[in-house]
């Protein structure tokens, strides 16, 4: 069957055996991404353990995309079929698998899928084409999370994707993912149709790859003693934490991800973001010394390589080691964040600026990032960095990451070079996905699932016809606080499902209620996988109010408003007949609240208990208070000797780290229970110059604070915390708020030295006396 592509849309040649069936008539298959054409047709098909999959006798691309295919049905549905090689017999009801030579396309990914009551056909002109059209077979085959045989729709399926670069970014220096966990993400890429993982091997906080020609780059830096009490031991020694990749395991990682169709992109970071080489060779340092921070901070630093021949023959050395390893077409060279006061204070730099006839220090990492660039050209490859590299001028045939908006790619674009969007802080996956108590670490502000899905990846700013020059988009995980895998995963999943729709699927075939419809299918998917996403999002959020003597009013919410909240009282767990919450709930204090998520029938997220007591109608964590600034919001753990464990997760704005409970009825006074947790200030603030701002202590150890009205308004309560310094961890304080009329915004701050330890407020009870 021969069929033709015209800038990115499919045109059918033949659709003979089937027809469109009216969309109320039967249901569309729950596929993510949506396919760029499909045609239902009458009937199903069975695919069983007793179905065989053929294809071509020696197509080795082919065959291994029948092995994934078969081994992946074999995880997630619990169906085994058998490979053949041999001809199917007359009549035979199976999958098979076929080269279209006479396909013509703009894009090697595009694929034809048919199925009827006699088969599955899966033709395609690459082995890409063929891989994506096994995924979505496999789609068709786990509609729900039952095992064993299944019934596949009868459709006809035309696709190709919108953009050639649907990618993720994956930070293992930050923390370290094992092997493992890398192959189990490009798993959940893979089910998505992402063709592309960046992967962030090199940083100030540790070197993650095997170098051999620099042993010592791994040896003095993949592993480093934590900041604050998780760095220590019963005894008072080190705590070491880390990894590194050797070139063996990074091979293997290569090959696993090429069997799915994914393409490795390694990151090695140049001129800034350094601090771990420097470490390892202090000679590559503008300083020429050791650098003076340590590994453990989080930030940027001001280490950035000095501009010498030697450190251009490390830098060539490491990249042929690197090239070897990855074949990529592209070498991502970072180039971002690298601020210039070592460069501005070096003798040496600036009379290698006078020398070269440079105007001032972007054009001289300008004049950096070209020699890199050159000795990539010279081996065949293409350099990629982040959007820095347009300052000062851009090597010809560099590509542009724009990560700060959308300002780098717009610029990109009209200069004619290539660019992969990718801005903070809708792409950026370490912010949270709600407000709920229970997310994961990491950046304060919310990215929800419907705004990952709303992203344009052509936007308006960028003209029509430069938009040639789009290559498409990227997610990133940065993972300063995703300490575990498990944080990693939930991060990730499932706003990479939305990034991955809208790079596949044009505007014109999907929608975010047609995305909802198929969620609840794609989330089983990643179950069957092995890979945990995020559930805190699709949870309704308590807020409780007095509601008259020994009633509460209860309030339920949600940051991501998809589904229905239904809801059950007495210890009964809801289902989709229980009540659906529409207004708030006026309940007896000891009622036992149980909510639960629906989409369609379907439950989200997980069934919330609530057992409404007077503590939890006075109490507030972190995450239900006002940060008082908004500088930099971040949702941190407290400190702990605990490297392992579960530990307090606190929202704060670390530059001001201060609080405000809204409009409390001060009338009565209350009686005030604070729990409060310190944290290491392990933060390298080289683009925040400005000082922590904490008030100013009257005691040794500094002091708990409540002001009225405003934060520089009366100090109505002041408590102690030199106790609290000496144990360490979460700690309980206690203190009175005396009566004012009417009511008024609490304003909650620290007094206290400046850090290196901070203090933070992990939840406050108001008591009214």
């Amino acid at each position: 069957m021969a069929f033709a592509f015209h800038k990115g849309l499919i045109i059918s040649a033949c659709v003979a055996a089937f027809s469109v069936i009216p969309a109320l008539a039967a249901p569309a298959p729950a596929l993510t991404p949506m396919p760029a054409q499909m045609t239902l047709g009458d009937g199903a098909f069975s695919l069983s353990d007793a179905t065989k999959i053929h294809v071509p006798a020696g197509d080795a691309e082919l065959m291994s995309v029948a092995t994934w295919l078969r081994d992946t049905l074999k995880t997630t549905r619990g169906l085994t079929l058998e490979i053949s090689e041999a001809a199917p017999v007359e009549g035979e009801k199976a999958v098979r698998f076929n080269r279209i030579q006479t396909l013509v396309a703009e894009d090697h990914e595009a694929y034809h899928l048919s199925v009827s009551s006699d088969g599955v056909t899966i033709g395609a002109v690459s082995r890409a084409g063929a891989f994506y059209g096994a995924v979505t077979l496999w789609q068709l085959a786990t509609p729900d999370a039952a095992k064993g045989a299944v019934d596949l729709p009868a459709v006809s399926i035309f696709d190709t994707p919108r953009f050639k670069w649907r990618g993720l970014m994956i930070d293992s220096v930050r923390h370290f993912q094992s092997p493992e966990e890398i192959k189990r993400l490009i798993d959940g890429m893979a089910s998505q149709k992402l063709n592309v993982l960046q992967w962030h091997l090199t940083d100030d906080q540790g070197w993650r790859l095997e170098i051999k020609a620099y042993p010592d780059l791994t040896a003095k830096t993949a592993f480093r003693q934590e900041a604050g009490a998780a760095g220590v031991d019963g005894q008072g020694k080190p705590v070491m934490y880390g990894g590194f990749y050797t070139q063996a395991e990074a091979r293997d990682i290569v090959a696993y991800a090429a069997a799915r169709n994914i393409t490795v992109v390694p990151e090695i970071d140049v001129p800034g973001h350094a601090t771990a080489a420097i470490t390892a060779y202090p000679e590559l340092g503008t300083e020429g010394t050791p650098p003076k921070q340590g590994l453990s901070d989080w930030g940027v630093y001001p280490n950035l390589y000095n501009v010498r021949d030697g450190t251009f023959t490390f830098i060539d050395t490491v990249l042929d080691e690197v090239m070897d390893i990855f074949p990529s077409q592209y070498i991502h060279v970072g180039g971002d964040e690298a601020i210039k006061p070592q460069w501005e204070a070096s003798p040496e730099i600036q009379a290698k600026m006078k020398e070269l006839g440079l105007k001032n220090e972007m054009e001289l990492q300008s004049w950096f990032i070209d020699r890199v660039g050159q000795h990539l050209t010279e081996k065949g490859r293409r350099l990629i960095g982040w959007d820095e590299i347009l300052e000062g001028g851009i090597a010809p045939d560099a590509t542009v990451m724009s990560w700060r908006g959308i300002d780098g790619a717009v610029a990109a674009a009209k200069l004619g070079h290539d660019t992969v969007l990718s801005p903070a802080p809708v792409l950026y996956l370490n912010h949270r996905q709600s407000g709920a108590p229970d997310e994961p670490p990491g950046r304060g502000q919310i990215i929800t699932l419907k705004d990952a899905y709303a992203f344009n990846p052509a936007p308006d700013e960028i003209a029509p016809e430069a938009r040639k020059h789009i290559l498409g988009l990227q997610g990133n995980i940065w993972t300063e606080h995703a300490r575990t895998d498990e944080r990693v995963e939930r991060q990730v999943f499932p706003r990479m499902v939305a990034f991955a729709e809208i790079g596949w699927s044009a505007p014109d075939v999907r929608s975010w209620q047609g995305f909802t419809e198929r969620l609840p299918a794609d989330l089983n998917r990643l179950s069957a996988l092995g890979i945990r996403y995020d559930q805190a999002p699709f949870d309704a959020q308590l807020s409780l109010a007095p509601a008259g003597a020994a009633r509460v009013m209860a309030t339920l919410s949600k940051d991501l408003e998809l589904g229905e909240v239904h809801y059950a009282t007495g210890g009964s767990l809801p289902t989709a007949k229980s009540p659906a919450y529409t207004e708030p709930l006026t309940l007896p204090l000891g009622t036992k609240l149980t909510t639960q998520t629906f989409l369609n029938g379907q439950p989200l997220g997980k069934p919330k208990s609530y057992l409404l007591t007077r503590p939890l109608l006075e109490t507030r964590v972190s995450q239900q208070l006002e940060t008082c600034a908004g500088k930099l919001v971040l949702n941190l753990e407290d400190d702990s000797t605990d490297f392992k464990g579960a530990r307090a997760v606190i929202l704060m704005d670390i530059l001001n780290p201060c609080w405000i409970w809204r409009k409390a009825d001060t009338s009565k006074g209350f009686d005030v229970t604070v729990h409060i947790a310190d944290f290491p200030f392990n933060f390298q603030l080289g683009n925040h110059p400005d000082p922590v701002k904490v008030d100013t202590p009257t005691t040794p150890e500094g002091e708990f604070n409540i002001h009225l009205d405003r934060c520089d308004g009366p100090l109505v309560t002041a408590l102690p915390i030199g106790k609290a310094v000496r144990r360490g961890g979460v700690n309980e304080l206690r203190g009175q708020i005396p009566a004012a009329a009417g009511s008024h915004d609490l304003c909650l701050t620290f007094a206290q030295k400046a850090p290196p330890v901070q203090w933070a407020l992990k939840d406050i009870r108001l008591s009214p006396k």
